[in-house]
């Protein structure tokens, strides 16, 4: 599979071959929403608590006598039913955590790599014109490919794209060996460089 590649002003520059293995796999709308829903689940920090009868300060003594005041039974004032009492089958700290294996993630991953090279969401550019650092470097190239919300993937230990685009609102920047389902279905465009998308191949193949 063929994908144009464009300088940093849009230009067309040439092709890049895509490996099929990667790019050229059925879409599994199942399995891509299943490792979202894991990775999202992952993110939640679990630790939300409330506290039980036993778990809540007083109520240790016996509020008044069993029988012949005309009240209802009261054994402590730390009882679910009274104000100030213990909580029942309130949430406890707990994980989250969804098991994906690795060849899950890797098969999503291909999934989405796939559908967003068929919907020519996947933009290939052999360099970002990011030379300093600035976030203007990086807004001007982004806004030439119309790609205003993007992830932006750059190679391992591209630093100066990831310093450049964190005042950008809509745009995520991304080594490619930390890309996953989430950041790909959480923008509009994915962008890259040459070198990145060899090394996604790399990973995934």
């Amino acid at each position: 599979m063929q994908i144009p590649v464009k300088t940093p002003t849009n230009e067309d520059k040439g092709t890049a071959q895509l490996a099929d293995e990667v790019f050229g796999v059925p879409f599994r709308e199942g399995l891509v929403h299943q490792v979202v829903q894991a990775t999202l689940a992952g993110q939640r920090t679990g630790n939300h608590d409330t506290k039980t009868r036993g778990e809540v300060a007083g109520g240790g003594r016996k509020p008044w006598r069993q029988k012949g005041t005309g009240r209802a039974r009261a054994g402590t004032i730390r009882s679910p039913l009274w104000r100030g009492g213990g909580t029942v089958f309130g949430p406890t700290p707990r994980s989250y955590a969804q098991k994906v294996n690795k060849k899950m993630r890797q098969g999503a991953l291909r999934s989405m790599l796939s559908e967003l090279a068929r919907r020519e969401e996947l933009l290939v550019v052999e360099d970002l014109g990011v030379k300093e650092g600035k976030t203007r470097e990086l807004a001007s190239t982004l806004k030439a490919l119309e790609a205003e919300d993007a992830l932006v993937i750059t190679p391992s230990g591209d630093e100066a794209v990831a310093r450049a685009g964190g005042n950008l609102p809509r745009v995520a920047v991304m080594p490619s060996n930390q890309v996953g389902a989430l950041a790909l279905v959480s923008h509009a465009k994915v962008v890259t460089t040459e070198s990145a998308l060899r090394e996604l191949e790399e990973r995934l193949s």
